[in-house]
């Protein structure tokens, strides 16, 4: 027995229009009333699929029809949300025929592209204004060494008494594995190695920590909330890639000494329940595709913030002294792998072409990226904020 397209559920009609391409898609919705019914449907939505197809793709190369993808009617206007806020920013810029969107939804893009800290920059005018503005001088701070729109970059550290420093320094001579080595002489640590870990990626930035891997002589110079930065109590990795990368983790230590640690330090704020209860995969703003999942582990092999199980990291060592938590503008050549093709980790995420261009951080954005984080004292500036 023959089966009609007016037949079949209006759900499988769009799921079915959700495996082509946009080129096609934007022809067959012309094609009859109950075609074009379905496309404009908000409901049904299958455009969804064939933008993320296109948004999500590694080499950012996007079909033709994308670019006046406005001036189609069946396109239903949330997916505009998703295009502004995942798209090329030169491609959104120069190259793209932007929709008439409401207030609230230029500001809802705002939210889930750029950090929350950044909406001092809005001003009086509209979200609209302020998005594109924010969108240029990214795009201009990411393929330049300018800063004049930004003099002064700020950046987070955590101190290993529970505290935490809003510090500020000049643009145009911030190098933040320079400031952390003065830190470290600071502390007694010049002689151990820095380590660099990738926190989390947005689209137009990544969130940075430097701090101090070793195996301490006491539990008086770890940093337990360098920790818990980093790993969220209660979220594991999950049993099957902690045995593989625990099988992959040295076991040397900087110090030319034996620790006289057995068992790991306690760690504070620790949760035992369901860890799907108390986190929520942050949505504002929104993590890039390889770190989708935020704060919860995200296959795929650049989450690196787990090289280690239980309470240990790396063969025995733990975070101690301070940690720098820095936000780095992505560029064109940011992410360029390693020459055999292996992603950049560690001190390769500094150091390098592309990746010299820094964004301010402020309390929200640390709210916003660790809200289970509760430092005994914020601090703006130096000192301990007496």
């Amino acid at each position: 027995m023959a089966t009609s397209l007016e037949s079949l559920p209006v759900e499988l009609v769009a799921d079915i229009l959700g495996e082509l391409d946009i080129a096609s898609l934007v022809t067959v919705s012309y094609l009859s009333r109950r075609l074009r019914a379905v496309a404009s449907e908000p409901s049904l939505n299958p455009w969804r699929r064939p933008i993320l197809r296109n948004l999500l793709d590694p080499n950012e190369e996007y079909e033709p029809a994308l670019k006046h993808l406005s001036v189609r009617q069946t396109v239903p206007r949330q997916n505009w949300v998703e295009i502004l806020t995942l798209g090329k920013a030169e491609y959104l810029l120069f190259e793209m025929t932007l929709p008439n969107l409401k207030e609230e939804e230029w500001e809802e893009c705002f939210l889930r592209r750029f950090l929350p800290g950044w909406i001092k920059w809005k001003k009086e005018g509209s979200w609209r204004a302020a998005f594109l503005k924010i969108l240029h001088r990214l795009w201009h701070r990411s393929h330049s060494s300018c800063t004049a729109d930004e003099a002064w970059t700020y950046y987070i550290v955590l101190n290993r008494n529970g505290s935490a420093n809003l510090l500020t320094s000049s643009s145009r001579n911030y190098n933040p594995l320079t400031i952390f080595h003065e830190m470290k002489l600071q502390n007694n640590l010049a002689h151990l190695m820095t380590h660099a870990r990738l926190v989390v990626e947005f689209k137009d930035v990544r969130i940075i920590a430097l701090g101090v891997l070793t195996k301490p002589r006491s539990t008086f110079s770890v940093n337990h909330n360098a920790r818990l930065f980093l790993h969220p109590p209660g979220i594991t990795k999950g049993e099957e890639e902690e045995s593989s990368s625990s099988d992959s983790i040295s076991e040397r230590s900087e110090e030319s000494f034996q620790s006289a640690l057995d068992q790991p330090a306690p760690v504070r704020n620790t949760y035992a329940g369901n860890p799907k209860d108390l986190y929520r995969e942050l949505t504002h703003p929104r993590p890039s595709k390889c770190h989708a999942r935020y704060p919860f582990y995200t296959p795929g092999g650049e989450d690196k913030r787990w090289l280690g199980t239980d309470e240990m990291e790396e063969g025995g060592r733990q975070w101690v002294g301070p940690m720098l938590i820095t936000a780095q503008l992505i560029g064109p050549h940011t992410k360029e792998p390693l020459p055999d093709g292996t992603p950049l980790q560690d001190l390769d995420l500094m150091v390098g072409l592309g990746r010299t261009q820094y964004a301010s951080l402020s309390w929200a954005d640390l709210t916003a990226i660790a809200p289970w984080l509760e430092p005994t004292q914020k601090v703006t500036g130096e000192g301990l904020g007496h």
